[in-house]
């Protein structure tokens, strides 16, 4: 067991960021975030995220749809949720032409301007069917015949010359596709990949049960480790099961955009740096108090943080929790991110440490039965 950590000032060094990011903590990081997840199906990636949280949790519950939910102390009355979402955007095979070609749809917000040249992977019941998304060389595109990639005109090529060749490998309309980017490092402090939105937050929910775990936390409350299928296609999981928990208090974890690289705009999407700490959103749905506690647990705690206005709507299951099981006082910690629903999608170590701390400290900080009305 690992011994409990004294709170202390937020550091920013790689050092600091090992004591929660342990050897067996970053190779479940990245088989988990290598496991492809579509939006619809999301099975293996769920049995992968509940494999790892079992021995840190007193139960877990699986809705139909294949969201998972570990709990710690499940017979207590006064719930607390800490959520993120498993689904990672992905394609439909849509139309397999007579020459074998295949064009596809999205599933959620996947970038048709990313695809040409891509690898992919197509998921039959047959097995994995490798394909590329093929491209006009540029040789032969001219000023024109110079297209722009969109959904009406990228396609795959499997190596087949006609549909009845697609067909016989198992591919059929409907079958769901991936790209093949896996994970990597960079200058030892970058995490890159796909999918890192939001199965990095799965993970950081994941870590926040095992510290409970590992300090023999006793919490007087009952703590759902929440990780929702379908956010990618309008928050569908979490409208499910906020309805099936009932929770008093949520704290959901999502990816937030990064605006420091070129083509970013500080006045459209705010000020937010990777390596400057977790981000906190205010929103009509975001509640005050929730936020109230988790800025004045940063503080104590020494814990960096950014702030966000986020009009409207978080655009994250923060907005179904609020608005759900006749509204549950809900907050967001954001990890900033670059080149979202990209294959590369950047995020920076430390930053992944502090929302893993903010996410536990703050779940210690709270109060059995604490009411977070604005006034009675």
């Amino acid at each position: 067991m690992a011994k409990k950590r004294k709170a202390g000032k937020a550091s920013r060094s790689t050092k600091r960021a090992s004591s929660i990011l342990t050897p067996d903590a970053l190779a479940f990081m990245e088989r988990y975030l290598n496991n492809p997840s579509p939006t619809g199906f999301e099975t293996e990636g769920q049995k992968l995220w509940l494999d790892y949280i079992r021995p840190y949790v007193d139960s877990y519950l699986v809705d139909p749809y294949g969201t998972v939910v570990g709990v710690i102390n499940p017979e207590a009355k006064y719930k607390v949720v800490i959520e993120a979402h498993a689904d990672e955007i992905s394609w439909f095979v849509h139309y397999i032409t007579k020459e074998g070609f295949i064009y596809v749809r999205r599933n959620g917000g996947s970038d048709h301007m990313i695809a040409p040249s891509k690898r992919v992977n197509i998921y039959t019941e047959k097995g994995i069917v490798k394909a590329v998304f093929g491209w006009p060389a540029i040789h032969v595109r001219t000023g024109k015949n110079d297209p722009v990639p969109s959904t009406d005109n990228i396609f795959l090529d499997c190596g087949c010359g006609s549909k009845e060749e697609v067909e016989k490998l198992g591919v059929h309309v409907g079958c769901v596709v991936t790209f093949e980017d896996e994970f990597m490092v960079l200058n030892g402090k970058h995490f890159t990949g796909r999918a890192l939105d939001n199965r990095m937050g799965g993970f950081m929910i994941a870590q926040v049960a095992r510290l409970l775990n590992e300090e023999k936390a006793k919490l007087p409350f009952g703590l759902y480790i929440t990780n929702s299928v379908q956010e990618e296609v309008g928050l569908r999981g979490a409208e499910m099961i906020v309805e099936r928990i009932r929770p008093d208090v949520a704290i959901v974890t999502d990816v937030t955009h990064d605006t420091q690289t070129p083509m970013m705009s500080k006045v459209q999407s705010g000020d937010i740096a990777c390596g400057k700490g977790p981000v906190l959103s205010y929103a009509p749905a975001v509640h005050n108090n929730v936020l109230k506690h988790i800025i004045g647990t940063a503080t104590a705690q020494g814990i960096p943080f950014q702030r966000l206005a986020a009009s409207r709507a978080t655009g994250t299951d923060t907005d179904a929790f609020a608005y759900g099981a006749a509204g549950v006082p809900s907050a967001l910690i954001s990890l900033p991110l670059r080149y979202m629903h990209t294959t590369v999608e950047t995020v920076h170590r430390d930053d992944v440490e502090n929302v893993i701390r903010l996410i536990h400290a703050s779940v210690k900080a709270l109060k059995a039965g604490q009411d977070m009305r604005y006034f009675k």
